[in-house]
């Protein structure tokens, strides 16, 4: 659930797993197991994540608790 929620604020910032793992300064196959809800963000890489992107982390985590 949250791996879609990050894959579309991703999508949102216009941004490739590619962009958003060198922002964060990640390798971009750990982007892409969240996304795919293979591995799950500590809360500071999730910080970081959002911080990349321009997002709220609140923001992000209201829509993954409004889902569930």
């Amino acid at each position: 659930m949250l791996g879609e929620v990050l894959r579309e604020a991703r999508n949102a910032a216009g941004m490739t797993q590619e962009e958003l793992a060198y922002a964060a300064q990640v390798d971009r196959t750990y982007i892409s197991q969240i996304e795919n809800d293979k591995k799950s963000p500590t809360v500071d890489m999730l910080f970081r994540l959002c911080e990349a992107m321009n997002a709220s982390p609140a923001k992000l985590i209201a829509k993954v608790e409004k889902r569930r």
